[in-house]
C-alpha cells in the first residue's frame, strides 16, 4: 500500500483528492492538512510514500514546502496555475496536474507514478530463506532472485507497516516483506541500531548529528525518537573523544 498525504488550503480540494485516491487501488489516504506548516512534524514522525501537494497557499507555498524538506516523499503538485510546472519538475516532482482535475487525469497520473517510482522491485512473502544471516552478510530474496548484501553495504533500513525497505550505501533500495524488529536479530549490534519506529541505521555511515537528527551522505536525514534516544546517547558516549 502506497501510504499518501495531501495538502492544501481549499478543503474541497482535500475532499476531491481523498475520494479520487479511495477509487485507486493499491493507494491509501492516511492524513490531510489544510497548512504545509502542520504537516512538517507529522512527516517527521510517519511514514509517507507520496504527497499531493497545492503551490499557491499561505504561510508557505507548496514549493518551498518540498525544497524544504530534506529527503522528502515523492510529489504531484496539484494546482490552479501552469506557470510553476518547470519549477515543479525541478525539484522532481514525481508529476504536475492542473486544477480542475478530473479523474481520468488523476488516475493516469498515479499509475504512471506507481510504476515509475514504486515497482522497482516486488516484495514477496516472507519465509525461513528470506533473510539469513550469515558472518559479515545477509542474504536477501526479492524480485525472484537471492541477493548477497553486506553489512557494510547498507546505509539504513526503513520499515514500511509489514514491509522493510534496505537503502544501500550504492544502488537500488530493495524491498521485502519483512519486519523491521525481526530483521535486527540478523544485524550485528555493534554496527546497527534501531533509533526511530521506522528506521535502523548503519552507525558506521552517520556523518554528524544535530538536534536528534542523524546525518548522512547523500543529503539523507533521519529523526532520533524519544523511545530510543538513551541508546543512541549511549553510542555517542562511548565514541565521544572527551
Amino acid at each position: 500500500m502506497i501510504r499518501c498525504i495531501a495538502i492544501d488550503d481549499e478543503p474541497l480540494a482535500l475532499k476531491q483528492i481523498q475520494s479520487y485516491v479511495e477509487k485507486i487501488p493499491s493507494f491509501q489516504l492516511i492524513k490531510t492538512f489544510t497548512s504545509a506548516i502542520n504537516a512538517i512534524q507529522f512527516l517527521n514522525e510517519e511514514e509517507v510514500d507520496l504527497m499531493f501537494v497545492d503551490i499557491n497557499m499561505p504561510d508557505l507555498s507548496g514549493m518551498e514546502f518540498v525544497k524544504s524538506l530534506t529527503n522528502p516523499p515523492k510529489v504531484i503538485f496539484t494546482t490552479a496555475y501552469r506557470e510553476y510546472a518547470v519549477e515543479g519538475f525541478q525539484v522532481d516532482a514525481a508529476d504536475y496536474l492542473v486544477k480542475p482535475i478530473s479523474f481520468p487525469v488523476f488516475s493516469k497520473s498515479l499509475e504512471k507514478t506507481k510504476s515509475r517510482y514504486f515497482s522497482e522491485t516486488k516484495p514477496i512473502e516472507e519465509t525461513e530463506s528470506t533473510v539469513k544471516k550469515e558472518s559479515d552478510f545477509l542474504f536477501i530474496k526479492t524480485d525472484y532472485k537471492i541477493v548477497r548484501i553486506k553489512f557494510e553495504e547498507i546505509k539504513y533500513i526503513e520499515g514500511m507497516k509489514d514491509y522493510i525497505r534496505i537503502h544501500l550505501v550504492e544502488g537500488k533500495p530493495l524491498m521485502i516483506l519483512f519486519s523491521l524488529t525481526k530483521v535486527m536479530d540478523f544485524l550485528p549490534s555493534e554496527n546497527f541500531l534501531r533509533v526511530h519506529r521506522s528506521y535502523i541505521v548503519n552507525l558506521n555511515e552517520i556523518v554528524s548529528i544535530s538536534r536528534n537528527r542523524i546525518y548522512f551522505e547523500g543529503d539523507v536525514v533521519l529523526p532520533v525518537s524519544d523511545q530510543y534516544k538513551d541508546s543512541f546517547q549511549e553510542f555517542i558516549n562511548k565514541h565521544f573523544l572527551k
